[in-house]
Order: structure tokens, then sequence, then C-alpha cells
């Protein structure tokens, strides 16, 4: 028995479609599973940006034709540049309406940037609103 170009294609599709619709189950499993934002927030992000490449890899072996390969690369890439970001964004407003467990932080960088900043800002509203004499 022999396997045709077209068998192969569809195996090879097939492998990467259910790796992908796996790790980005993987991702939705975190979500529900880990106890804090910031746990979630990493299940979401890392296993979801190499689930979606895996998929539209996918995808593209199974349409076998090359016109779709530049839309699927930029829908991974318009991906890549998103989830951190906002990944970033989320993480960081956590943090500052301190929704999180400081025990789950192992390094915590942020405190020593948000005390000089809010020392900055609290002096620019006193120059800004100077008490009357």
């Amino acid at each position: 028995m022999t396997i045709t170009f077209d068998s192969w294609t569809e195996i090879v599709a097939a492998i990467l479609l259910v790796l992908g619709t796996s790790l980005t189950a993987v991702a939705g499993f975190g979500l529900l599973r880990y106890p804090d934002v910031l746990s979630r927030m990493h299940a979401a992000t890392k296993p979801q940006v190499l689930g979606l490449l895996l998929a539209l890899a996918g995808l593209g072996v199974a349409l076998e034709t090359w016109t779709v390969i530049p839309v699927l690369i930029v829908a991974w890439l318009m991906q890549l540049m998103t989830a951190p970001v906002s990944a970033h964004l989320v993480g960081r407003a956590t943090y500052r309406s301190h929704h999180l467990a400081p025990e789950t932080i192992a390094v915590d960088d942020l405190a020593k940037a948000i005390e000089v900043q809010d020392r900055l800002d609290a002096e620019q509203e006193y120059n800004d609103n100077p008490r009357p004499k």
C-alpha cells in the first residue's frame, strides 16, 4: 500500500490541527484551574499562541494552496504581537489594583518603580496646587 501526496498532506494537517487544538484546550483548562490572575494570564497566553500557530499551519497544509499562506502568517503575527501586550497590561492592572497574592511573586521589581512614581505624582500635585499663604 502506497501513501499518496494527498494522503500525506491530510495526515500532517490532521496532526497539526490536533496538536494546535490540544494546546488551545490546555490554555482553556489553565484558565479554570489556576487560582490567581497572574497564573491564569500565563496559561492563557503561552500555549494559546503556539496552539494557534499549529492550527494555522494545519489549515495551510489542508488547504493545499499558497495563496492563503500570507493571510495565515498575518493572523499569527497579529496574535503574536497582541497576546504579550494584553498579558502585560492585565498583569500590571492586577498588580496595581492589589488583586493578587503577594506570596505568589518571587521578585517584585515593580514595587520600587510604583513607589517612586507615586512620590513624583504627589510632588507634582503639591507644586500644581500650592497652599495659600
